[in-house]
């Protein structure tokens, strides 16, 4: 599936019903290994997803020395953004050029977000969109910046008011590229009360052109909380993903794995076939029923040959093989030119 397409509307609704664009975001949980970075991309794509998406970084130009944590330093104990940024910015061309030519080869494709503007410049080679994190949503020169490569965007909202995405939005479309909203709780990791994913419908009211997805921080537990976005109405999918959850810090304590991923996709495709079409109507495997489990009209009594049918003449009961209840009214007054028995269907062909 071409996220490009997905992005800018080739694709129609209702080729997305119920079949979520999945980015696996591996971020750093490579943590400076290119050979976990090619295992993420190999476990991603047998997995199922459609994308792994890493990040694109320096911690000299994201924070500042003084830049305390937001996440739970339970679990990640680096009390600052810019300590625990350096352990992981080893990454850069060379080696997103590498990983791309992997994406390419497993047959999943290559994302990564920039958090700067070489980031910006050289991803811009090797994506075919562009990811926005929520942290840069109000730094509107970068948003700029990565608008005139006219890319489609996938900008997460976490942490962000309607005014905020409304002003973000504003800037983008200047540029008239293409963009998809996430919604997204900024919180690592987020409890299942303060996921909110209402908040999908939120989006998809106020944007109903957009492509609505959902940016996923809850610990994986059983990917119920994939499902219900997707039922909910989100189109593009994005959970942090990993090759081990019992690693500590960083991005892997609330991470899914490829059994997860293969999990929520088992799960989608049983929930899918469940839901099946969403226009109402009948079945092929409901004609059984509609012909013997509906009604008939049917003699409440003896009716003589030439009797005009009245009112007190008919009753209604299965099957459906003769006039239809339905019919009622064309039937009541109409004379008949056959006897008919007590608790004999009618047809047509006993009336004049």
């Amino acid at each position: 599936m071409d996220i490009r397409k997905y992005i800018d509307g080739s694709l129609k609704q209702k080729d997305l019903e119920y079949s979520p664009y999945v980015i696996a975001e591996a971020g750093v949980n490579h943590e400076g290994d290119i050979e976990i970075a090619k295992r993420l991309i190999e476990e991603a794509a047998e997995a199922g997803a459609n994308a792994i998406k890493f990040q694109s970084y320096k911690a000299a130009t994201i924070a500042s020395k003084n830049s305390p944590s937001y996440w739970d330093t339970t679990k990640e104990t680096t009390q600052s953004q810019f300590k625990l940024f350096s352990k992981y910015d080893k990454f850069w061309k060379p080696e997103f050029e590498h990983l791309a030519r992997v994406c390419n080869e497993s047959g999943i494709e290559f994302m990564s977000t920039p958090f700067d503007l070489e980031s910006v410049s050289f991803l811009s080679e090797l994506v075919d969109v562009f990811k926005i994190s929520s942290s840069d949503i109000t730094n509107k020169p970068f948003i700029e910046n990565i608008c005139e490569f006219r890319k489609p965007i996938v900008l997460s909202t976490g942490a962000s008011d309607l005014e905020e995405i409304d002003e973000a939005l504003m800037w983008i479309d200047r540029y008239q590229v293409s963009t998809a909203l996430l919604h997204c709780i900024l919180n690592y990791p987020t409890s299942n009360r303060h996921a909110n994913l209402g908040m999908i419908g939120s989006l998809m009211d106020r944007y109903p052109d957009r492509l609505i997805g959902y940016s996923d921080h809850t610990l994986p537990g059983n990917m119920k909380v994939l499902e219900i976005a997707t039922l909910l109405g989100a189109r593009i999918l994005e959970k942090h993903f990993t090759h081990d959850k019992t690693l500590p810090g960083n991005d892997h304590y609330h991470a899914m794995d490829k059994n997860d991923l293969r999990q929520f996709l088992n799960n989608m495709k049983g929930t899918r076939e469940l839901i099946g079409h969403r226009k109402k109507r009948s079945l092929e495997v409901e004609n059984s029923a509609r012909h013997n489990a509906r009604r008939s009209l049917v003699a409440s009594k003896n009716i003589p040959k030439g009797s005009i049918i009245g009112p007190d003449h008919l009753t209604w009961k299965r099957p459906a093989h003769g006039i239809s209840p339905r019919s009622i009214g064309d039937v009541i007054g109409r004379t008949t030119n056959k006897q008919i028995d007590e608790d004999e269907i009618i047809f047509w062909e006993y009336l004049e």
